[in-house]
């Protein structure tokens, strides 16, 4: 009888998981990407429509309060370029377009490994959503939840964070050719951070993007063929 009620019970979760990718595989317009790619140089149409499908899936779940913003985050993109962009889905601009950094871990001036274990020093992929605000060891910060379990979910407890520091800066690219690294955190310049983070706080959705296969194909947040 115990094996039975288990055997139900897993097939009730796998029903329920694929029940809520299906009702969230709706692709987003195509007027809407052809508008935010011409606002967003560097962006990949591919990286775009994945972060808007992932958006958009939280949000019919109640995940995402802000739906009016999304934040793109492209890791497959050296850090010596601008590959943080933050859109206003309603009036269809680019807000920002920044320089951000990875963990230490993560790699050098491109990134290629990913983790959610404490103490890894590297940066998460996924989704996650905005938090509250507050003043720590590296100022005036912003707390990310992660919504993808075993891919980011452990980034409060991790305090991965958005913050800004010193190493992320133009200066920073020249001297060392790539930005400084953080423990893990989405770092970005001192003097944009606080208003940076003043627009974002309080649950609008962060779409950190690489091409690792494993977390593509499992994410309950992407549709999937």
């Amino acid at each position: 009888m115990k094996r039975l009620i288990l055997t139900a019970l897993a097939a009730a979760s796998l029903f329920v998981s694929s029940d809520l990718r299906a009702a969230c595989s709706a692709a987003p317009a195509t007027t809407l990407v052809s508008s935010l790619l011409g606002e967003a140089p560097g962006l990949r149409a591919k990286v775009l429509k994945l972060a808007l499908d992932a958006s958009q899936c939280a949000a019919q779940r109640g995940l995402v309060k802000r739906r009016d913003l999304l934040t793109v985050i492209d890791y497959s993109l050296p850090s010596s370029q601008p590959r943080l962009f933050v859109f206003d889905l309603y009036t269809r601009k680019l807000l920002f377009r920044e320089l951000v950094a990875h963990g230490k871990m993560s790699g050098g001036n491109v990134a290629n490994f990913f983790s959610n274990s404490p103490g890894s020093l590297a940066s998460s992929l996924g989704l996650f959503v905005t938090e509250d605000t507050y003043v720590g060891h590296n100022g005036y910060s912003l707390r990310l939840r992660g919504l993808e379990e075993g891919v980011n979910d452990m980034a409060l407890d991790r305090a991965i964070v958005m913050h800004g520091a010193y190493y992320v800066s133009t200066e920073a690219v020249k001297v060392l050719g790539r930005l400084g690294r953080s423990w893990g955190c989405p770092a970005v310049r001192e003097t944009i951070a606080h208003k940076l983070i003043d627009t974002l706080r309080g649950g609008s959705a962060i779409f950190a993007y690489y091409p690792e296969q494993s977390w593509l194909a499992r994410s309950e947040y992407l549709p999937h063929s």
